[in-house]
């Protein structure tokens, strides 16, 4: 049973982002380079994070039960706004490599912003997802029985989902953020912001499973639709994909803007 609920955890969170990564970046070297780089720069955020939460909590110190809870409630914070910081140095990193490119080779097509914000926002996803959730994925392994002292029974589907839900957000959040620094619609980093704020702030729900994931999902598809139409989607090529007519494929048919 136990490994059951492992792989069946493991494939519900990182499902769909092996899938993505397999049919849309695995092809193309570029495109696995500026994913890993947007990894690593994922990584380098919560490096960041942790030393500021780690200094805090030792300046503070005497920690009681209130005391942890609002420290926890800090470092959620300053972990958002430091990966919403990195997304943007990484954004100015790709603009100034992308005008390079053109410098360098003015006959080489570069790769368009929109196509280099999603490779980025999986990038940022992926590792987000893995260091999320693979502490918890191990212990579903066992030894032991969730539940069996009245906890919610169903804590490792529920952290599955919010992984995938996650890990879907931050390619939908790359996709606008980058959009909003393209066409200095300052705005739209705001709301990028407040929604990643909003979605961790409900991981803090500990005890209400269902409605933090009901809210993490109508939030991520109201992202999901937004990054869709600023990505040149319509409602006609939507159809079109749909009944499988669409033969100018978004992602890898984007021009470079």
């Amino acid at each position: 049973m136990t490994a059951a609920v492992f792989f069946g955890c493991a494939f519900i969170a990182f499902g769909p982002a092996l899938a993505l990564y397999i049919f849309t970046i695995v092809t193309e070297p570029l495109r696995i380079i500026f994913l890993i780089i947007g990894a690593f720069f994922w990584l380098v955020s919560l490096l960041f994070s942790s030393l500021i939460w780690f200094t805090t909590a030792t300046l503070i110190g005497n920690k009681d039960e209130p005391r942890e809870k609002y420290l926890l409630i800090f470092g959620v914070l300053i972990s958002v706004l430091i990966q919403e910081m990195f997304r943007f140095a990484y954004y100015k990193l790709l603009k100034r490599a992308s005008e390079g490119l053109k410098i360098i080779n003015p006959y080489e097509k570069a790769p368009s912003m929109r196509l280099l914000a999603y490779v980025s926002g999986l990038g940022f996803g992926i590792m987000s997802g893995v260091f999320s959730f693979v502490n918890t994925l191990s212990d579903s392994l066992g030894p032991g029985t969730v539940g069996i002292h009245g906890d919610p029974p169903q804590f490792f589907l529920n952290s599955a989902f919010m992984t995938l839900v996650i890990t879907l957000l931050h390619v939908f959040w790359g996709i606008v953020f980058f959009d909003g620094c393209e066409k200095k619609k300052w705005y739209t980093l705001l709301v990028v912001l407040l929604s990643h704020l909003l979605v961790s702030a409900l991981t803090l729900i500990s005890p209400h499973y269902g409605l933090n994931l009901v809210l993490a999902y109508i939030i991520m598809v109201l992202m999901g639709v937004w990054a869709f139409f600023v990505s040149g989607g319509s409602c006609r090529s939507l159809k079109l994909c749909l009944l499988c007519q669409d033969k100018d494929f978004l992602l890898f048919n984007q021009r470079a803007r």
